[in-house]
This record gives C-alpha cells, sequence and structure tokens, in this order.
C-alpha cells in the first residue's frame, strides 16, 4: 500500500516544500523545482503560462507540480514565490495590470499628475512643525554635512546637495564612483557635531540601510527623509521627515521627495544667518555664466505690455497731412 504523505505546513517556506517533495517528484517536476530555486524571483513574476514555457512543459504538468508542492493550484505556488519579494515585485505587477488596460496617454499622464499631488497633500498635512524646526536646526548648526543616497536617491542627495550649499560651509554628497566602500570611508571621518541627511525609499538599497546603522552605532546625528515609520530608515534618525512617493507604476515617484528638498532648503535659507549677503556675492560671482540679457528683455518693466495682456493696442492715427 502507497503512503501518502502529510500535507505540507501552509506556512512552511517554498525551498523546503520542494527538498521534502522532491524524492516522489517526477522528472519535469524535479526541472521545474530546480528552476524556482534557481530563479524564484524571475519565476514569481511569471503567469502560469510563462512558467510553462519557460521550463518547457505543460499548463496541467505545472498545476500537478504545484499540487505535489501542497498547493491547490498555481497561483497558491505563486504566491509562496511572491513571499518576502511584495515591495520588489509591486512596480512590475503595477505595470503588468495597468498594460492590461486600455487607457489614452493623455490619461496615463494626468493620472500620473493627479498621484503627484495627492502625495503632496498627504505630505503637506503629515507635517510636524517641531520636527521641521529641529531639522532646520541641525542643519544649520552642523560642522559637516554629508547628504547620503544610493541608487535613485543619489540623483536627489545631489539636488539637496546644491539647494543647501549656499548656505551651509561644508556640504558634500556622498555619491560617486567609488561606490558604498567609498562612501563608508567618508562617513567614517564623521563625528557628534556632524549631520548625515540620508534619503531612502522604496526599494530600499541595503548599502544606505547598513552605512545608517554603523553611523547610529557611532553616535553621528542622523536626518532621515523617508516614506514612512515601517521604512528601514525610520527608526535610525534622530530626526525624520516622511514624504509620501506612491507611484502607480514604480516604486516610488521622485516629485514629491524632491518638493520637500525644495521646502527644505527654502526653509534654511530663510534662517540662515547673512543669507543675503551670500546669495548676492554667489551671484555677482556666477554672472559671466549666466545669460542675464534674456532674462532681462523677457521681464515686463515699468511702461512694458505685461504678457498675460492679450488685447492689442489700437494703432496710432496718422493725420493726413503728417510726414512719412
Amino acid at each position: 500500500m502507497k503512503i501518502v504523505s502529510p500535507a505540507p505546513d501552509a506556512d512552511l517556506p517554498l525551498t523546503e516544500r520542494i527538498a521534502r517533495a522532491m524524492p516522489e517528484l517526477t522528472r519535469a517536476q524535479q526541472r521545474m523545482a530546480a528552476f524556482v530555486l534557481d530563479n524564484t524571483f524571475r519565476a514569481a513574476t511569471m503567469r502560469i503560462d510563462e512558467f510553462a514555457e519557460a521550463v518547457g512543459v505543460s499548463i496541467a504538468t505545472v498545476n500537478r507540480f504545484s499540487r505535489a508542492l501542497g498547493f491547490d493550484g498555481y497561483p497558491q505556488c505563486r504566491a509562496a514565490m511572491v513571499r518576502g519579494f511584495e515591495a520588489t515585485l509591486a512596480p512590475i505587477e503595477n505595470l503588468r495590470s495597468s498594460k492590461a488596460q486600455v487607457t489614452s496617454v493623455g490619461d496615463l499622464i494626468a493620472n500620473s499628475l493627479t498621484q503627484a499631488i495627492q502625495n503632496l497633500e498627504w505630505t503637506r498635512r503629515a507635517l510636524d512643525a517641531g520636527t521641521c524646526e529641529r531639522a532646520v536646526e541641525a542643519i544649520l548648526g552642523a560642522r559637516r554635512i554629508y547628504i547620503l543616497g544610493l541608487g535613485a536617491s543619489g540623483y536627489l542627495a545631489g539636488l539637496l546637495h546644491h539647494g543647501l550649499d549656499p548656505y551651509c560651509e561644508n556640504v558634500q554628497a556622498v555619491v560617486g564612483a567609488g561606490g558604498s566602500t567609498h562612501a563608508a570611508r567618508q562617513l567614517f571621518k564623521l563625528r557628534e557635531d556632524d549631520l548625515v541627511i540620508a534619503l531612502g525609499f522604496p526599494r530600499y538599497v541595503i548599502d544606505t540601510v547598513t552605512l545608517c546603522r554603523r553611523l547610529r552605532a557611532r553616535n553621528v546625528p542622523m536626518l532621515v527623509i523617508t516614506d514612512s515609520p515601517t521604512s528601514p530608515l525610520a527608526p535610525l534618525g534622530a530626526i525624520t521627515l516622511f514624504v509620501r512617493a506612491t507611484r502607480r507604476i514604480g516604486s516610488n515617484s521622485e516629485s514629491s521627495v524632491l518638493a520637500m528638498i525644495d521646502a527644505l532648503c527654502e526653509a534654511v535659507a530663510q534662517q540662515a544667518q547673512h543669507s543675503v549677503e551670500r546669495t548676492t556675492e554667489l551671484t555677482d560671482f556666477l554672472l559671466p555664466w549666466l545669460d542675464v540679457t534674456t532674462a532681462a528683455a523677457a521681464k515686463p518693466g515699468p511702461g512694458n505690455r505685461a504678457a498675460t495682456d492679450d488685447k492689442p493696442n489700437p494703432p496710432a492715427k496718422v493725420k493726413k497731412d503728417s510726414a512719412i
């Protein structure tokens, strides 16, 4: 009589399910098991027909494989593959869902802009006045400021550096060709009177989290800009600013983060001592590289017609006996 093994525990990891079932799997099923183990992330993104084609089996064989692992069918098996990759896979699933819908380009752009507005409104409502005050005070009181952003946040870090540089004596962006180890070498020099501004959003870069944990252990003050209290960076900052950056297609939206950067730099400019003098001197120094003639010609002045006035002046009446 054939002995039937008990059904696997519902919470059993997929790898352990495969290990337990492997001796009883057919050759085709073992080939599928090997594919899943070697390409778990890729397999998790596949529909049943895509998975069957990738392994070279039929859809029915894929369902039998799923049942051999103790699942009711492929949807449950795929859900187990996805487990742990939810945040990483979300942009892929959102894009897949969006492509299945018939939507005009104009509507797509309008929907994206609407979501950006919603992100900004959520961020504005979630602002805490005390936290904002402490963030600006920390920036203006720091001996040195290092801005840490890796991945897409590296571009945002560069813009934050650009915005703070006129008002702070020593600001550096920890990005560049040296990678994470070079960033670690730079950050190693920081002390308790310095400040690190760390930016991190889904999908979080592990190196950013690792560097911030090391800095926290060394008591280096950190201002964290991230998306939510569940972010791995959120508990690491002495000060944390939350920016909603959700995006229907893609891991996150940079527009609301950039708006927060602009707002933070504006607050620093308002509170910094001698900011007017510094800005004036900087502008004077940059004049050789600025196209001031075009700007002056475009700006309406006294006696010039405003650009918004779409009613032309009536033509001047010419007397018949006037000289031409």
